[in-house]
């Protein structure tokens, strides 16, 4: 008698470890929920399902679009909703389809988990998109703290980064030449942050006069 194959049920990547800033910005959120006067975890899901229904059209517009990115996130991560759920702690996939679907937040912890398994080489981007969008008084917080800025900063360096680790070819150069390429790439650089604080005013008088000529 022939036997079906048992299918093998795929492993769930586990989270990556949280990085400092993150954790910096988890003790952060302790503190404040200190001063607000908001117990923990089980408030946050509270507020979750009290925000689940949002009647501001641009709240709404917002929460469609960071819903939209969640849902791109999971899918190239490989994973369904049921185990992007269980791989963070969810009894279901309720409140990740309905995060999806832009008709509720998620909570900080949530935040943090999701950005540890979907962003496991880079968790700190997604961790600041959701935080921004679905706990903005926590992101205010997090800015007055400094935080903010320290962890967009950082996001930054490392698109920058991308860049150069993006191109064989420059990972092929001798120091001789990756040393002319730094050299003309940070002028580059400087020139094009030079051209950014131009005012515009400026921009369209260059533009004006070169007419004339």
């Amino acid at each position: 008698m022939a036997t079906t194959p048992k299918r093998r049920k795929r492993t769930v990547p586990d989270a990556a470890p949280e990085v400092p800033l993150l954790s910096l910005a988890r003790q952060v959120r302790g503190w404040t929920d200190t001063l607000l006067g908001v117990a923990g975890s089980a408030s946050d899901i509270g507020m979750t399902l009290a925000q689940a229904r949002i009647g501001d059209p641009t709240k709404k517009a917002a929460l469609s679009k960071v819903g939209s990115q969640l849902r791109t996130w999971r899918e190239e991560a490989g994973l369904t909703a049921s185990e992007l759920s269980d791989a963070v702690g969810l009894g279901d996939s309720h409140l990740i389809e309905q995060a999806e679907g832009g008709v509720a937040t998620l909570p900080f912890d949530i935040v943090l988990r999701l950005a540890g398994v979907l962003g496991r080489r880079d968790p700190l981007p997604i961790a600041m998109g959701l935080t921004r969008q679905y706990n903005p008084e926590l992101w205010k917080a997090l800015e007055a703290f400094g935080i903010g800025r320290l962890a967009v900063q950082g996001t930054r360096e490392r698109e920058l980064a991308n860049v150069y680790r993006g191109n064989d070819a420059a990972r092929e150069l001798d120091d001789e030449h990756f040393a002319q390429v730094l050299a003309f790439t940070k002028q580059a650089f400087d020139m094009a942050v030079a051209f950014s604080h131009r005012p515009d005013h400026a921009t369209a008088e260059d533009g004006a006069g070169e007419n004339l000529r």
